[in-house]
């Protein structure tokens, strides 16, 4: 494995003076600790009254606030001042950078709410999800063989929170990945993995002219009809039920364009490269192949990355038990393994996504 910078420079050296290696150790033990008690200054809005307040609260106006006992409030107050999302100044919290972040920062929120109410519990069979290369924490949710199956009936609030993971990542790059792919000016789109058509829809409202195709599970299918009726251009969008995991099921042919949006990762790279084989089957020498990632060695800032290599044991524990978030040279021999070639990658759309424009071998 080989990385370009800024993760090159970052990653390649001890970053950390003894100390600080020493405090980030304990901050790794008391991991679990640490989140509990930051979700629920949120949950409890201290947070949010610190923020509102600039020369803070006592702590016993802190509890009178959030409706906690002097002690509650009491054994929050002192982990967050230790955690460094609160500050004391004379005898008053005051709410810190790290806490601010964490209560306005979107992606923090969609990433706490998203550990919180899919992950946590499953987290605890991760060694048994490693060993056993299944999803071994999916059973905290539902008795579903990968979680895909199980998304139209997840418990809430895990159904919302998962829902606003996946959206919040993938809306913010539609705007650029739709002059991208509209540069050729498609006529007809096969969007594979288009769980419930947010990407379709853009598509139809940008140009009035092309005809989208969802290729995903029959229930999502299914999803995707209740949640695009009624909206404008739902009239060319439509469905064609297929599960790729099974090799024997096709991909249709006749799209100018087949569009994966967040979908190989959710695949072992055999899995993948079997998927892109059939997609180049199904493809001309007109064709083009986008596939939308969030490659953890290609992001711009290193939070990025460390985020994305986070949730890699997310399909460990949760989806599927076999896929993680890309490191960009494992997808581009996935790529070529499958009869395609990489024409060009874009980055830095939207919050940290690449597309590798592909099309067939020759």
């Amino acid at each position: 494995m080989e990385l370009e910078s800024p993760q090159k420079e970052i990653y390649g050296k001890e970053q950390l003076s003894a100390l600080k290696a020493q405090r980030l150790a304990q901050e790794i033990a008391f991991g679990p600790v640490v989140f509990q008690v930051s979700r629920l200054m949120i949950k409890f809005g201290i947070l949010q009254m610190l923020d509102d307040q600039k020369e803070g609260y006592t702590m016993e106006e802190i509890a009178e606030k959030a409706g906690l006992s002097l002690y509650g409030a009491k054994v929050l107050l002192e982990s967050s001042l230790t955690i460094g999302t609160v500050t004391l100044k004379e005898g008053r919290f005051v709410l810190a950078k790290a806490g601010w972040f964490l209560l306005n920062d979107k992606m923090a929120r969609v990433n706490l709410d998203f550990n919180h109410d899919v992950n946590y519990q499953g987290l605890f069979y991760m060694e048994e999800a490693i060993r056993n290369g299944k999803p071994e924490g999916l059973k905290t949710l539902g008795n579903w063989p990968t979680i895909y199956e199980g998304l139209s009936t997840l418990p809430e609030p895990a159904k919302t929170s998962w829902f606003a993971f996946d959206h919040f990542y993938s809306d913010n790059s539609f705007e650029q990945a739709l002059k991208i792919v509209f540069e050729s000016n498609p006529h007809k789109i096969l969007d594979i993995g288009g769980n419930t058509g947010r990407w379709a829809t853009q598509c139809v409202r940008y140009n009035p002219e092309v005809k989208v195709t969802i290729m995903d599970l029959p229930q999502q299918i299914e999803m995707m009809k209740q949640q695009t009726k009624g909206m404008e251009g739902a009239d060319r969008i439509d469905g064609h039920c297929g599960n790729l995991l099974d090799p024997n099921t096709s991909i249709p042919q006749g799209y100018n364009a087949i569009w994966m949006s967040q979908f190989l990762d959710c695949f072992s790279e055999e899995e993948a490269t079997s998927i892109l084989s059939r997609a180049a089957k199904a493809m001309n020498k007109d064709s083009r192949l986008f596939i939308m990632e969030t490659f953890w060695d290609r992001q711009r800032f290193e939070t990025a990355s460390y985020c994305l290599a986070q949730i890699s044991l997310y399909f460990t524990v949760m989806a599927n038990g076999n896929s993680k978030m890309y490191y960009s040279g494992d997808l581009i021999r996935c790529i070529e393994q499958a009869g395609l070639k990489v024409q060009k990658i874009h980055d830095n759309i939207g919050l940290g996504h690449s597309i590798v424009e592909a099309v067939i071998e020759g």
